[in-house]
């Protein structure tokens, strides 16, 4: 039987096959990205936006950048037990998100990034998060930007990290829009969380009905969720549901992710079903940009982002 450090070694030796991606972005998106980076940083305010889905109160944080238009504006989707700022970045006093909302307004992208509830500061219990409970809490969002007067409502673009990747793929689908990244979005949902989770907790959690399970995570903290998430490990594809999306979509992944992996093979399967301009970005970073390093990985993800951002709403 593969244990998950054998299959890590397996990832590994088929990361070192040559030719199975390049780690650069088209010539247009990587010149884009310098000039990104090397442009000064102007004056933006952040303020705390609170909106209602289904009765509960969604908490976010809109970065909105000092401009004579309304700018365009991206939001952010955390992944896993995370929260609308994410992992703090050695360093700096600041979460991958956090970080990334800063960089994106100081260069004038405004950025709303919300906690899904039963996270951070929005209503409800964490034990009842379900995929389809975050797409619905993203696809609200995105109709508050769409109507948002500081904001420009014909140039919203996603960003989403891991599982707000799979969350991402599915609300791409809104019309209003315009552009899509995926940061090492969760594409086989059932495998990549039977790895993070354990297969026993997936085989107690899809008999568990409302009870709850609790799982331990690779590195030593527990989660506690209800049967409905592991339900939804099935049920979800976003790879089916990127081939309904048609707009621009950036994938973008690490060689040394080792919690969706392997790569890049696993981000390829967004473009494989995806119609429409796409690029698929593969870095030489671990899944959480080696935030726990440093923030120099953190800040070229926010300069790619805005780069592709800025390329494809304009």
């Amino acid at each position: 039987m593969l244990t998950r450090l054998s299959i890590t070694a397996l990832v590994a030796a088929l990361l070192a096959v040559p030719g199975l991606a390049s780690a650069q972005g088209s010539p247009a998106l990587d010149s884009a990205r310098q000039e990104l980076a090397s442009a000064p940083a102007g004056p933006y305010d952040e303020s705390v936006v609170i909106f209602e889905v289904e009765g509960d109160n969604v908490v976010g944080t809109l970065a909105l950048p000092e401009t004579d238009a309304p700018p365009p504006v991206a939001l952010l989707l955390h992944g896993f037990s995370g929260n609308r700022d994410e992992l703090p970045v050695t360093d700096t006093e600041e979460g991958v998100f956090q970080r990334t909302a800063r960089l994106l307004a100081e260069r004038g992208i405004a950025s709303l990034r919300i906690d899904f509830r039963g996270s951070g500061d929005s209503d409800g219990a964490w034990e009842d998060t379900t995929f389809t409970r975050q797409i619905t809490d993203a696809m609200a969002a995105i109709d508050l930007l769409a109507g948002h007067e500081a904001v420009d409502g014909d140039r919203i673009g996603l960003v989403g990290w891991s599982q707000g990747g799979l969350v991402a793929a599915t609300a791409a689908q809104h019309p209003s829009v315009a552009s899509t990244v995926l940061w090492a979005p969760a594409a086989t949902p059932a495998a990549n969380f039977t790895f993070l989770l354990g297969p026993e907790a997936i085989t107690e959690g899809l008999a568990a009905g409302d009870e709850i399970v609790t799982a331990e995570l690779p590195w030593g903290a527990t989660t506690n969720l209800r049967g409905g998430f592991f339900e939804e490990l099935f049920v979800v594809n976003p790879v089916a549901e990127i081939a309904a999306y048609d707009g621009p979509l950036l994938v973008i992944v690490g060689s040394r992710d080792t919690v969706v992996f392997p790569q890049p093979q696993s981000g390829a399967q967004f473009l494989r079903y995806h119609d429409g301009p796409e690029e698929l970005l593969l870095l030489d970073t671990d899944h959480v940009w080696d935030a726990f390093t440093g923030p120099d990985m953190v800040d070229q993800m926010a300069f790619w982002t805005g780069a592709w951002l800025g390329m494809t709403m304009d």
